[in-house]
């Protein structure tokens, strides 16, 4: 496998990818309610990302290496390929576009931020927090 294949192709093994970090799987469409409920104590923040996109794994890797874990976040990680159904309510029910990569952030069951691609920034929960 060539450098640009390692950098830019996914390797099969996304639970690896994500296993240490504190994300919580979304994977049921009854979460978006319970997702939007949360963040009326908390900042929420949604990541949708592609398993089969170098892009989205790279944009993924930055966003855990910069997010710092704290009480007042909660974090929701979308696997668009095994949950499309799911992706689609979250574009429909919070009213944004889908892209993916692509980071949203629910407080007081609002969106009050999305981001794609190279714009994903961890630290813009800092700012809004």
């Amino acid at each position: 496998m060539g450098l640009l294949d390692k950098i830019f192709k996914g390797d099969g093994d996304e639970k690896k990818e994500k296993s240490s970090f504190p994300w919580t799987d979304l994977t049921d469409k009854d979460q978006i309610t319970i997702a939007k409920e949360e963040s009326k104590d908390k900042l929420v923040g949604i990541f949708k990302h592609s398993t089969s996109c170098g892009i989205s794994k790279m944009v993924l890797r930055n966003f855990e290496s910069q997010f710092k874990e704290n009480e007042n976040t909660k974090l929701y990680f979308l696997d668009l390929r095994k949950h499309r159904e799911v992706s689609n309510a979250v574009a429909d029910e919070l009213n944004v576009r889908h892209e993916s990569p692509q980071f949203i952030v629910l407080n007081n069951g609002e969106v009050v931020h999305h981001s794609s691609h190279q714009d994903i920034d961890a630290a813009k929960l800092n700012e809004l927090g």
